[in-house]
């Protein structure tokens, strides 16, 4: 058994930041770099990737809505051609850096409100996909397991990666419970740890009221900003090696 770890990193902005990307690019074989619109200033993101390629861990442009006052968790009502035009240019910028710091863009996810509509398909589902396969039709779009994404992105010739979280809540239809409601976060290590090998071994996760749902993943995230996302990535890498599974990124 594989699966890739992945975290969200480069997420803060000038003197701030949310994240221990140097701490979290140890555990993980994937960093989703944040690319400007939601965090991430140009000498950070510039820092993150070099150390990523230091450490051999694959980047993926982790690209938002325009919401850096939001941190990129505000539904954004873009037009298509709008935002079709924003994904490209943050991963245009993301590109740069990245190859600047001797790596280079492996995968592409979205980021927040960005990610939880486009997994829903309609018009910004469109739009990123469109995005993507412009910049390089060759590059995997990561999208919520289960989600009408992956359809429209597979429809449109895209590699794709079927994604789930291991700290985030799930409802009874496998999507996400949202961030304002009880039980969206789960924040206890083994807790945490033991919910991902379960997935991993079993492609199922236990839902908010208890249920279970099946979930079938290539690559699971553990959120960088989230109350102590080091302990958790610890303990989820831990065991998931102790279970015999093997991280490592999804081929590009």
């Amino acid at each position: 058994m594989q699966v890739d770890l992945n975290a969200d990193l480069g997420e803060g902005f000038g003197r701030w930041s949310l994240t221990d990307d140097d701490a979290l690019l140890d555990l993980v074989s994937t960093a989703n770099v944040a690319c400007g619109f939601h965090a991430g200033d140009p000498e950070a993101v510039l820092r993150v990737c070099a150390a990523a390629a230091r450490r051999g861990v694959a980047v993926a442009a982790h690209p938002s809505y325009r919401d850096l006052v939001g941190f990129g968790r505000r539904y954004v009502d873009a037009s298509r051609s709008e935002l079709v035009a924003d994904v490209l240019y943050q991963l245009g910028a993301l590109d740069g850096l990245a190859r600047a710091a001797g790596t280079r863009v492996a995968a592409v996810k979205p980021h927040g409100a960005l990610y939880t509509t486009a997994a829903r398909g309609g018009e910004h589902g469109e739009a990123v996909v469109e995005a993507v396969h412009r910049f390089d039709p060759g590059l995997p779009l990561v999208c919520l397991a289960g989600s009408p994404l992956l359809e429209l992105a597979r429809a449109a010739g895209l590699r794709t990666v079927a994604e789930a979280f291991a700290d985030r809540g799930y409802t009874a239809t496998g999507e996400l419970v949202d961030r304002r409601s009880p039980g969206a976060l789960v924040t206890d290590p083994a807790e945490v740890a033991q919910r991902v090998v379960r997935l991993v071994a079993h492609g199922v996760v236990r839902t908010a009221d208890g249920t279970d749902v099946a979930v079938a993943a290539e690559s699971v995230c553990v959120h960088g900003d989230s109350p102590g996302a080091v302990a958790v990535a610890r303990a989820v890498r831990s065991a998931l090696e102790a279970a015999g599974v093997e991280v490592r990124a999804v081929p590009a």
